[in-house]
């Protein structure tokens, strides 16, 4: 084999079905629901409302990637083979999760947030880009905007309380 050539065995090795890539997915936004679930208690006033939302952000997903799962019309689609993303290990990584305490600070609580919400939004985003027109095509590109929305405002969020002493 010529130098830069890959062989077969490697080129299958870089591809999962769409099935499997769903299952990830959804495992992702089911750990993170439950983690933010569990978090709002334990958080400062200051924050809760975030966690309260994004928590229930990820049963939104959670219940979308499940919809798009059960849909007959997307079956053939579920079996198709597509190349594995560049951000699939930090995002298959994202569902282990941080042990943040009794009493996380803000600090800790915003910075996981953010990371997540990076690795998801790249993760999607390249999903997109790697799979056919049509309804799953459109979900992941759903929820790459989605997760850039997100990040955008955990990051204003962020800032704001860093910079003012909040934390």
């Amino acid at each position: 084999m010529k130098e830069g050539q890959s062989s077969g065995y490697e080129k299958l090795q870089s591809k999962k079905s769409l099935g499997e890539i769903l299952e990830v997915a959804i495992e992702f936004e089911r750990t993170a629901r439950d983690f933010y679930t569990a978090l709002i208690p334990k958080v400062s006033k200051q924050i809760r409302y975030l966690v309260e939302e994004l928590a229930d952000e990820e049963q939104r997903h959670f219940d979308l990637f499940n919809e798009l799962r059960s849909r007959p019309d997307i079956e053939h689609h579920i079996q198709a083979m597509v190349e594995t993303p560049a951000s699939d290990k930090r995002f298959s990584d994202c569902i282990h999760l941080p042990e943040l305490g009794e009493k996380p600070d803000d600090q800790a609580v915003l910075q996981y947030a953010l990371g997540r919400e990076h690795a998801a939004m790249e993760q999607y985003h390249a999903l997109a880009e790697s799979t056919e027109t049509g309804p799953v095509k459109d979900l992941f590109m759903f929820l790459a905007n989605e997760e850039t929305l997100h990040k955008n405002q955990l990051e204003k969020l962020y800032y704001e309380t860093i910079h003012s002493g909040g934390v």
